[in-house]
């Protein structure tokens, strides 16, 4: 089978223009980056449509390192809908560039299910995430010099709590020291860098719902305490406006296509592991006001991104999702019965059963959320037919809908079954209005517990010291009311990326807590999960080239 950028390149793209007449987005408002991609004005969202439309979640069991396929299912999805005659988009995030040069190579689906053109999405793009690392890395730059320039009037601040970021996985620059070197190259401080998808900044991006509302929520993120105490804010130094000019024509949600021609809207890309890792609620909802059905999918597992897109996004801006589908493979729930990464292209039956605990957990999960839940079996070329036959009757026994996709060979015919059922179950039997995991008047510390014990599966939450210092400061203030975004290891239910399956008997340690008080949430830090990640020993940015004046190694 050809790759995946074979694929891509083979595939004879529409102007971004036809993709807009599609699905009635009016051509005369796009604001085109190049022949095929194109901003689409955020002022064109219908709330009415959005009531309207069936919206889609696509999530997944714990990932493992054979791969899930999760984003080539969203997309496969929404081609199987489309070929059986239903107006769908897509709504997905972008993929960060760390991870692009560092473990996946790319991340816009797979095979014949990939929204297009896949070189511009997993480079550059239209710039967003270059939008915000600038914005990000603004406030820095002037927060350190209103430190600089005020310091001789007695100003100063006894914590700072904004970082740099950068789109690049650097494990040196997690920690560094800024200001050396003389006098007039600023206050000496520590200091250091996220990965941009952790950042705040990517987070409210990915929360406004509006131009206004993202000046709002910049105003008001916490940089640090004076040292009088009080907290200090970006409308502190006056400087909202000229942060919210370098994301204005950002925030509009970019248009492109899939590999059979169909709308996607590419928008956003916090990671599920270290932030709420879901695409923006602008693309979403214009996928919503294009689309009667709308397939949008949350980062990692279920116990990340879908907790995360619920208790998160869905409370913030008000979404009650139709249906939850539940992506799995053979390989990966081996891997969660215990059998060896080597050792999963080989038929095992035994470690795919025991592999279910992993499976039935997420499906628990999403049910309690309200959800109905549909198991989609993401089909490798190694699985059999018996291994097929025990994951269906499994999924009857559990009551939930079951469908192979095969849309990676196959295309939107590959996911006929599957768009069939997703439809047939949304008409007989949607998802219930979404229950939360925990109140919002509930305390930080009760929110924390409440994932952790109902979501994870842990006995207990232990907090150490220092960040049990911070949430007495985080109780005794309005931030208690902030939903929580624990940032936790994506290869467990548990703080252990090696622990598979369904740990029993375990707890969660907070190390840190990080309020974000433009976002409005409370960052939990839980085990030794690094907001900056490192490359790998034979990073994918080896493989990554240009022959013959095409782009090479992003698959």
């Amino acid at each position: 089978m050809k790759t995946d950028i074979e694929i891509a390149h083979s595939t004879s793209l529409e102007p971004i223009s036809r993709i807009a007449e599609k699905v009635n987005i009016p051509v005369d408002s796009l604001e085109p980056y190049g022949k095929y991609i194109a901003k689409v004005p955020y002022r064109l969202i219908n709330e009415e449509k959005v009531k309207q439309s069936k919206l889609i979640l696509v999530t997944a069991i714990s990932p493992v390192k054979a791969g899930i396929g999760k984003t080539t299912v969203s997309i496969g999805l929404g081609l199987g809908l489309n070929h059986i005659g239903k107006k769908a988009v897509v709504a997905l995030r972008e993929p960060s560039m760390g991870p692009c040069f560092g473990m996946k190579g790319g991340a816009a689906g797979g095979g014949y299910a990939q929204v297009l053109p896949m070189e511009n999405i997993n480079l550059h793009f239209t710039g967003d995430f270059h939008a915000i690392t600038s914005a990000n890395n603004m406030i820095s730059a002037l927060l350190d010099n209103y430190i600089y320039q005020h310091q001789d009037e007695g100003f100063g601040l006894k914590e700072v709590f904004w970082r740099r970021v950068l789109d690049v996985n650097d494990r040196s620059l997690r920690d560094v020291i800024t200001g050396v070197g003389g006098r007039t190259n600023g206050v000496v401080a520590e200091n250091g860098f996220d990965i941009t998808p952790a950042s705040e900044i990517m987070a409210i991006f990915c929360l406004a719902k509006d131009e206004d509302d993202l000046r709002h929520r910049i105003e008001n993120i916490l940089l640090g305490t004076t040292l009088e105490g009080k907290p200090f804010r970006v409308k502190d130094m006056g400087v909202a406006g000229a942060i919210t000019t370098i994301l204005r024509d950002s925030i509009n949600p970019n248009l492109v296509q899939t590999t059979e021609n169909t709308a996607a809207f590419i928008h956003g890309g916090p990671f599920a592991n270290i932030a709420h890792g879901c695409n923006s609620v602008i693309a979403t909802k214009a996928a919503m006001t294009f689309g009667d059905y709308a397939i949008t999918e949350a980062g990692f597992g279920a116990d990340l991104g879908a907790e995360k897109f619920f208790d998160i996004k869905c409370r913030r801006a008000g979404l009650q999702p139709k249906l939850s589908v539940l992506v799995a493979t053979i390989q990966a729930l081996k891997m969660h019965g215990g059998i060896d990464l080597k050792e999963l292209a080989k038929p095992n039956e035994e470690g795919l059963i025991k592999g279910f605990g992993n499976l039935d957990k997420h499906i628990e999960n999403l049910q309690s959320f309200g959800q109905t839940v549909i198991v989609c079996l993401n089909r490798f070329g190694t699985d059999t037919q018996a291994e097929l036959d025990l994951v269906r009757v499994h999924c009857e026994k559990m009551g939930v809908g079951f469908a192979i996709n095969t849309a990676f060979t196959d295309g939107g015919v590959g996911a006929e079954k599957l768009a069939q059922l997703v439809v047939k179950t949304i008409d007989e039997n949607p998802s219930k209005p979404l229950r939360f995991v925990y109140d919002e008047n509930d305390s930080i510390q009760d929110k924390v517990t409440k994932i952790a014990t109902k979501i994870y599966g842990a006995d207990r939450v232990i907090i150490k010291p220092a960040a049990m210092r911070k949430l007495k400061n985080i109780e005794a203030s309005d931030y208690h009311k902030f939903p929580v975004c624990i940032a936790k290891t994506q290869y467990s239910l548990s703080e252990d990326p090696k622990w598979y399956g369904v740990p029993k008997g375990f707890e969660i340690t907070i190390r840190d807590f990080v309020v974000s008080a433009g976002a409005e949430m409370v960052v939990a830090i839980a085990g030794e999960i690094m907001r900056m990640p490192g490359l790998p020993k034979s990073p994918q940015a080896e493989r990554i080239d240009i022959v013959n004046g095409e782009i090479t190694g992003l698959s």
